[in-house]
């Protein structure tokens, strides 16, 4: 494990919780700034905390409906949850608050309207409370204020810690959604390069995958390696007529959630399945087979520039089957070669905590935090707001 003592940069925890509702990704990593512009980042510890079947139900009714006292005690609760997490990694990482500058919380998104509000829970008095630790959270608000779709964020780490030396690079990101940031060379940074990154939502992740899942085997979380959509087979005419939706046809910036692919969403796309014949797994495949084509098709219609290589992280890419249907899916259309974000860096599943760990760095920088290009807002912005820790 890094060294982590010495004038070596700053130490930031990042909070993730996603769409898919599997539970809170904490990592621990440092920080410093390089002169070409860039971040050396260094990965020093990383926990899950899953969320338990009640909590994950709590979350579920609160996306649909509840009360005011409800919603109060929710945000509570999962900045508990929140704080839980950041002390695990920060005891995986050998590290104590006297050692963090911040904690950077994403929270838990309850509801994500763009072009007019967006909602992440996760009460950060309450993280400050319990870690000791400065916190910077709500980052997605400012940048919707500011005209923008108040996502995807993780597109400045994207920039700053994982652009390929010589080459165009699409990093996708498989969690609940799926969404990817298009990366030219690194070495065109210092040139204005930054000014062509573009990122957007491509569509579903994993998030009808883990839904038609746990509906049709018991409350399963999730189909382990592929094994359940590997022995079925695709509804071709279900996926053609899942792709007609027109989020798939409207340009970027843009983004999407659970208030599209929601449980109603999920609970139709099952009844044509049935309707089709489908048995389980023919219906888990075919939801594992429209997040492959709509990936690819968002490819084919917004992504213009010359991609060499698609680095794929978050859940969804230790998922044999889906990685091996993006790979088919891919290669219709332009070609590029498909790798693991964990064979290039680290563990992919702490991507999007470090991406938020990166953007606290850049809020007690005084630093934007945005990539107006991804999110369509005015202009660059500092994310985040800030609550002081009691030393």
């Amino acid at each position: 494990m890094p060294d982590i003592m010495g004038d070596q940069g700053r130490i930031f925890v990042g909070l993730m919780s996603g769409t898919s509702l599997d539970g809170i990704s904490a990592a621990v990593a440092r920080f410093r700034d390089l002169p070409n512009g860039r971040v050396h980042s260094d990965l020093l510890g990383f926990t899950h905390r899953a969320y338990r079947p009640e909590e994950r139900a709590r979350l579920e009714q609160a996306m649909q409906q509840g009360s005011a006292r409800e919603y109060c005690r929710v945000h509570a609760d999962v900045g508990d949850w929140m704080a839980e997490a950041a002390l695990a990694a920060m005891a995986d990482a050998g590290v104590t608050a006297h050692d963090v500058a911040a904690v950077a919380s994403h929270g838990q998104t309850l509801w994500h309207e763009p072009g007019h509000s967006t909602w992440q829970v996760g009460d950060g008095a309450r993280i400050a409370e319990r870690t000791g630790c400065d916190v910077v959270s709500d980052f997605r608000s400012r940048d919707v204020a500011a005209g923008g779709q108040g996502a995807p964020l993780v597109t400045m780490a994207d920039c700053m810690l994982f652009a390929h030396d010589t080459q165009w690079r699409a990093l996708q990101n498989i969690g609940g959604i799926g969404n990817v940031t298009v990366v030219p060379p690194a070495n065109t940074h210092e040139r204005g390069g930054m000014q062509s990154v573009r990122a957007f939502d491509t569509g579903p992740g994993v998030v009808i995958i883990d839904a038609v899942v746990r509906a049709l085997y018991d409350g399963q979380p999730y189909d382990r390696d592929g094994l359940i959509a590997a022995g079925g087979q695709v509804l071709e005419s279900v996926v053609s007529t899942a792709m007609r939706h027109p989020y798939f046809s409207d340009a970027p910036p843009k983004s999407t959630g659970r208030e599209l692919f929601s449980r109603a969403y999920v609970g139709q796309f099952i009844d044509e399945c049935r309707a089709a014949g489908a048995a389980p797994a023919d219906i888990v495949a075919t939801a594992t087979a429209l997040t492959a084509r709509s990936l690819a098709d968002q490819y084919r219609r917004f992504i213009p520039e010359p991609v060499q290589d698609v680095v794929l992280s978050g859940g969804g890419a230790h998922n044999p089957t889906l990685v091996r249907m993006i790979e088919s899916a891919v290669a219709q259309e332009n070609g590029p070669q498909v790798c693991i974000f964990d064979g290039l860096y680290f563990d992919g599943e702490a991507k999007e905590a470090v991406a938020f760990a990166l953007l606290g760095y850049l809020h007690l920088s005084g630093r934007a935090g945005n990539v107006p290009s991804a999110t369509g807002a005015r202009g660059p912005r500092p994310l985040g707001s800030l609550t002081p820790a009691v030393r």
